[in-house]
């Protein structure tokens, strides 16, 4: 299943907020673990440059910005420190104010399967952080440059809806164990050894063989998750931590987006109103209502005859994916992007010939082809060895048909299984625990339709030493940076650089939006 990672392209803040309290630095109850020995913690980084070739625009970027690269030697199986080892390929910015460095701040950007190297390249939008802390960006095992697993997939991302009828569920079934077939295929000596327990210790090595006593950390999306058990596991190397667009550690694993439903509904309908008010431009309808019916007409034409659009074939399968990862965001520009997207899927359902937005084109090349970001080959088997999940399809249908009234759209894709459900190998280790009192902030949007409020929510009460700041009004994944709020973007800040966090919970009401 995709949680994506959070887009680069977010905005700056601006002043301190007034009213917060200095918190104290309450003790972790956590789940020790002696991680890796001592000649790991002991090794010596090799910096380089980033770029690997003349195609490596990511590479190019990191070198322009004064980055260096390097890889760290970690064990394949911590329980084996003498056996097989691996790479994890590190990324690092030096603070700007070397005089004031507190430092390392770890970036993770989500995924399962995101790459971290690109991401020391926030500190343009937070020079204050900057200005204090090494970033540090890391492709966790198995993810980028670092050591690959290779999945055979023509498909760039399992997610799938199963469609309207027994036959369309049986055919993602077929898919689901082709997919794992592919990563069996691959590397199948490395799956057991992709959790996130294991990318936890990594970390902890980085941050040895960094010389740091402290590991400080943001975490957006899936990476809220690596953090939460990285302060589980190593609590008392934890520092400055903050967890943006928190998954539900309950849920996370191969089912995480089994309770999103209601979610994404509710942002399709924030879509609907805005495209409703732009009725002359788009076309889809001049209300709420009237949008979500051509949507909707959308879905059934595609389940009566696929779609004609460009070179590919869109069936109900798909169309449930296409709306999904166009909600991650509601900015202005993303909202018309989805309009526009609509319009060709409701010209191509009345059968006339479309042309297809570059957007739309390149979302549907990896789909059908795999040649898009390599982001949920490489996550998904993070997913598969993080929690064990139901092995029989039986269970899957019966719980999409339980719920196709309640959740006409979007459940068949929320519940429907991934190729965890034939994983050729299970979990070593039981999933994290989480429960400890570490101080860190979580940021949070109440209409994230990824990782859902009240998931969020529960990673607070989990955390019990988190203050929670909800960013509210806002139809969107990742706040921190994203979303352009200048009271969440000080919030942190202040907690990175000052170690301020606000005395209590608190919010922030995104520019334009009903209080509620």
């Amino acid at each position: 299943m995709r949680v994506r990672k959070i887009a680069t392209a977010v905005a700056t803040g601006a002043t301190l907020l007034a009213g917060m309290a200095v918190t104290g630095q309450a003790s972790a109850s956590v789940t020790g673990d002696a991680g890796a020995d001592a000649r790991f913690h002991r090794q010596t980084i090799d910096w380089h440059g980033c770029r690997t070739g003349p195609d490596d625009e990511t590479g190019a970027a990191l070198d322009k910005a004064g980055a260096q690269c390097a890889e760290v030697t970690v064990p394949l199986d911590y329980r084996r420190p003498r056996g097989r080892t691996i790479s994890v390929a590190i990324s690092r910015v030096k603070a700007t104010d070397p005089g004031r460095r507190r430092g390392v701040l770890l970036i993770n950007p989500g995924g399962p399967g995101g790459s971290g190297l690109p991401r020391v390249l926030l500190g343009r939008l937070m020079p204050a952080v900057a200005a204090r802390y090494d970033l540090i960006g890391m492709d966790p095992r198995f993810v980028g440059r670092s050591t690959p697993i290779r999945c055979r997939w023509t498909t760039d991302t399992p997610t799938r809806s199963a469609g309207p009828t027994r036959r369309t569920f049986d055919e993602s079934v077929a898919l689901m164990r082709e997919l794992a077939a592919g990563c069996a295929r691959g590397d199948r000596a490395l799956l057991p050894y992709a959790s996130t327990r294991n990318t936890a210790r990594d970390m902890d090595v980085i941050r040895a063989a960094l010389g740091e006593s402290r590991l400080s950390y943001l975490g957006y999306s899936y990476g809220t998750y690596l953090g939460a058990v990285y302060t589980q596991m190593f609590g008392a190397r934890a520092d400055r931590v903050v967890l943006d667009s928190a998954v539900d550690p309950d849920v996370y694993g191969p089912d995480l987006l089994s309770r999103n439903d209601p979610a994404i509904t509710a942002a399709l309908r924030h879509w609907a109103s805005w495209a409703a008010a732009r009725d002359k431009e788009y076309g889809l309808g001049a209300t709420e209502a009237e949008v979500l019916a051509t949507v909707e007409g959308v879905d059934r034409a595609a389940a009566e005859r696929p779609l004609r659009v460009g070179a590919y074939r869109i069936g109900a399968q798909h169309v449930p994916y296409l709306l999904f990862i166009r909600l991650y965001d509601d900015r202005e520009e993303a909202y018309a992007g989805l309009a526009a997207e609509v319009r060709v899927l409701a010209d191509a359902a009345r059968g006339d010939a479309v042309t297809v937005p570059a957007s739309l084109k390149e979302t549907l090349d990896g789909l059908f082809t795999g040649s898009g970001p390599a982001e949920d080959r490489a996550g998904t088997p993070i997913l598969c060895a993080d929690r064990a999940t139901s092995r029989d399809p039986e269970r899957y249908f019966r719980d999409i048909q339980a719920h196709r009234a309640d959740e006409p759209l979007f459940g068949p894709m929320t519940r429907n299984l991934s190729p965890c459900a034939f994983w050729p190998v299970t979990p070593v280790e039981a999933p994290t625990t989480i429960g400890n009192h570490a101080p860190m902030l979580i940021v949070a949007a109440d209409g994230d339709t990824v990782t859902p409020y009240a998931g969020q929510r529960a990673m607070h009460r989990a955390l019990t030493g988190s203050r929670l700041v909800t960013l509210r009004g806002a139809f969107r994944h990742g706040a921190y940076l994203a979303a352009g709020d200048t009271c969440v973007d000080t919030t942190v800040g202040r907690y990175l650089v000052d170690g301020v966090l606000p005395g209590g919970d608190t919010t922030c009401d995104k520019a334009g939006a009903p209080r509620r």
